[in-house]
């Protein structure tokens, strides 16, 4: 059995990856909203202008953000996502591997999505997220 203290922290833990998630999604939708011009943890936001063509032949634009947590790592906001999975498990202790069944799919699922997103936005962007990569190195975890 865990102390209460334990079990509190856990929970505290789970609950701040669900807001450091929702922060980080949040970060990203103003950016978004504000097409770059915002601040992001009070300084403001740093991008790329990403060209790309359309499967119609237009050429479109998009902006790669490089602050905030999108500046950390190009996937970050999975990170929150299977930590608050393993704090939701952890209180199942480690006598069998059942209470982690969660948190492994969940990994596996994530890691797979973030490499075929970054496979996508490689095709999509092309030199433009060469240079996107080379800002920001870390995948998921900074």
């Amino acid at each position: 059995a865990i102390s209460l203290a334990t079990a509190a922290f856990m929970l505290f833990a789970g609950l701040l990856m669900i807001w450091v998630n929702y922060d980080a999604d949040r970060q990203r939708a103003d950016f978004r909203t504000a097409n770059g011009l915002c601040n992001v943890w009070g300084k403001p936001a740093k991008f790329i202008k990403a060209k790309y063509v359309t499967a119609s032949g237009q050429t479109k634009e998009s902006l790669l953000l490089l602050s905030g947590y999108w500046g950390m790592s190009r996937h970050f906001h999975y990170l929150p996502e299977i930590l608050a999975s393993f704090f939701w498990s952890v209180p199942g202790l480690f006598k069998h591997i059942s209470p982690y069944f969660y948190v492994i799919f969940l990994t596996i699922l994530l890691v797979d999505r973030a490499h075929r997103d970054d496979g996508r936005c490689a095709g999509k962007y092309g030199k433009f997220w060469d240079q996107y990569k080379k800002q920001v190195s870390y995948w998921i975890v900074p």
